[in-house]
């Protein structure tokens, strides 16, 4: 599904990543593992388009992708759902979920989408007249999930989603990306909850400072040395 070769990337003068290589099969979760400032919200942009990668290729479905604009990388069925609950305040529930149904032909497709996400995070069918600044913190983070699968994408990154949530709120946000998986949508998963995300995914790779420094299946990565020092308390 998605394919990253030797990627590299920057901020100005001010190399982030490094030589980054990883790749996600279709109907995979695939976590990324780093602490802050790692590199893995770079990583996303740079795939998204947002960023500009300075050398390496990204390929997704096999075509090459590498420097394509966002909203063309959108059109492809990527879509990057940053970190950070992102919502448009004054406007509903289901006006922020409408305002994710613009490319291609999700527009025309609108209304069974939204009948659709509704079913993945039912408290949003519940809020859908709400605006969306009177909703958790939990709730707003399915809401920018949900207008992000408003397009009806094939593959998603989803940056770090239990950040500054419940851990209740988290454990109903990993069920409903598992229900994704299992519909079909593949997803690459950065997270600093090692070991949700992990429990979760099939497979994935620790970055530090801007490159990859061990990659495996969920299961092995929980065993390693490294990961339990680092992410695992021991």
């Amino acid at each position: 599904m998605l394919e990253v070769q030797n990627l590299c990337a920057s901020y100005g003068l001010i190399a982030v990543l490094h030589n980054v290589s990883f790749h996600v099969k279709p109907d995979e979760i695939v976590t990324l593992l780093g602490s802050n400032g790692a590199g893995k919200s770079t990583a996303l942009k740079t795939i998204q388009g947002i960023l500009k990668p300075t050398s390496g290729k990204i390929l997704f479905q096999g075509k090459d992708i590498t420097g394509w604009p966002p909203h063309k990388t959108v059109e492809a069925g990527v879509i990057h759902i940053p970190e950070g609950h992102r919502v448009f305040p004054y406007l509903t529930v289901k006006e922020n979920l409408l305002i994710g149904a613009y490319p291609g032909n999700s527009w025309k497709n609108r209304k069974d989408h939204m009948e659709w996400v509704m079913t993945i995070f039912p408290k949003l069918k519940e809020r859908q007249n709400q605006e969306a600044r009177l909703l958790s913190g939990g709730e707003q983070q399915m809401l920018t999930i949900a207008r992000g699968l408003m397009t009806n994408p094939k593959f998603i990154m989803v940056d770090e989603p239990s950040v500054g949530l419940a851990p209740v709120i988290v454990e109903g946000l990993f069920e409903a990306l598992a229900k994704l998986r299992d519909q079909g949508i593949t997803i690459l998963l950065p997270e600093q909850n090692a070991l949700r995300a992990l429990q979760l995914a099939d497979r994935g790779y620790v970055m530090q400072d801007g490159r990859i420094v061990l990659e495996g299946k969920s299961e092995e990565l929980m065993q390693s040395d490294i990961v339990k020092k680092a992410y695992l308390g021991g």
